[in-house]
């Protein structure tokens, strides 16, 4: 799953379109190194989004399908605000 569609879907950003500007700018990290927006996310990479709202969250699995907002929490942990 691309990184920008993992994000958008598990809610950890509102949008793809956000996500994909973020990689594309150099916002994302994806285990130390920064990431495309077509990067293949997958179980146990830990993700750093930077900025002023940064946020660090570790992938636990993939969603198959849209998420509703209740199981969230399945698909990844928070590691760091």
């Amino acid at each position: 799953m691309r990184l920008d569609d993992f994000l958008s879907t598990v809610g950890v950003v509102k949008r793809r379109t956000i996500a994909k500007k973020l990689a594309d700018s150099g916002m994302i990290e994806v285990n130390g190194s920064n990431a495309k927006p077509a990067y293949q996310v997958k179980p146990g990479d830990i993700v750093v989004i930077k900025g002023t709202q940064g946020r660090t969250v570790e992938v636990l699995q993939l969603p198959t399908s849209s998420v509703p907002k209740a199981d969230r929490d399945q698909y990844f942990k928070s590691l760091a605000p």
